[in-house]
């Protein structure tokens, strides 16, 4: 086989589905409907190299508005690296956003690789894990998200996301084996949060609250949804102290870490109110 048999061009939705199980492999936990809602946030943003019509190869880089940009699912086949596939896979995605600013959540391993191509570490995100508690849990003015109407969540979700994904939110807060609940202040929404079904255990994410104290409700309304010693996760800011603080009041352990970088100017979200990140692959 030789390299010039090798091509790049968009994935079909269900070529993302080969995209998830390769990241399962990584060791990566993908959630078990992840790749409906992550084809919904850009369907022409996920890339896939075949070489001999084989795929041996696949990226993400998925749109958000007109300016912003995230990379993910940065795979190469086992026993097809380090043959300069993963570049030319690399080169051809990130073409397809030039312009724009780009972020990435990386393996620190990476870190080198990501600078030559123009990203800049921004903070960590590290990934903490618990257990679930698969009790009823106690109401504390915590609502189902289905009852919040769209265009509120979205508006609550541009703080910290600066350009809209509400094709992938409809479907992120609905998808299957997952539970989606907010809070309500004054009629306004002051929080709110995604537990999902993975390969193994939960994800929470994202985790956006007004203030600790709403974090700490929606966080145990999750962990109260989940199975009874069930492995629950939740991708962490190492900026934000009382995310820190949350974690460590649950006696959850760091078990992964990734670098965020930017290409760009670094997004200034209000840290204070990010208490989890909403997935790896999507920002």
């Amino acid at each position: 086989m030789r390299k010039d048999n090798f091509t790049i061009r968009a994935m079909t939705r269900k070529e993302v589905d080969v995209a998830i199980e390769w990241a399962a492999a990584e060791g990566w936990n993908p959630g078990l409907a992840d790749a409906n809602c992550f084809h919904a946030a850009d369907p022409g943003g996920f890339f896939v190299g075949l070489l001999d019509d084989e795929p041996i190869a696949t990226i993400s880089a998925v749109k958000y508005g007109e300016s912003f940009a995230f990379v993910g699912f940065y795979i190469v086949k086992p026993g097809h690296r380090g043959q300069g596939f993963g570049l030319r896979i690399w080169n051809a995605a990130l073409a397809t956003v030039k312009g724009r600013n780009v972020g990435l959540d990386g393996v620190v391993d990476q870190q080198g690789n990501y600078r030559k191509s123009g990203f800049a570490l921004a903070y960590w995100n590290v990934r903490y894990a618990g257990a679930g508690r698969g009790r009823k849990p106690t109401n504390e003015g915590v609502v189902p998200l289905s009852s919040v109407d769209i265009d509120r969540i979205d508006h609550y979700d541009r703080a910290f996301f600066r350009e809209p994904r509400t094709a992938f939110l409809r479907c992120w807060i609905q998808q299957p084996g997952s539970a989606a609940v907010g809070i309500l202040a004054r009629g306004r929404l002051a929080g709110y949060a995604v537990l999902r079904a993975c390969r193994s255990g939960y994800k929470i994410g994202p985790l956006f609250a007004d203030n600790p104290e709403v974090a700490e409700r929606l966080f145990n309304a999750l962990l109260s949804t989940a199975p009874a010693s069930a492995p629950v996760f939740l991708d962490v800011p190492e900026v934000n102290p009382a995310a820190l603080d949350l974690v460590r009041r649950h006696e959850m352990t760091a078990v992964f870490e990734t670098a965020r970088m930017y290409t760009g100017e670094f997004p200034d979200p209000p840290f204070e109110r990010l208490f989890g990140v909403t997935s790896f692959e999507l920002g």
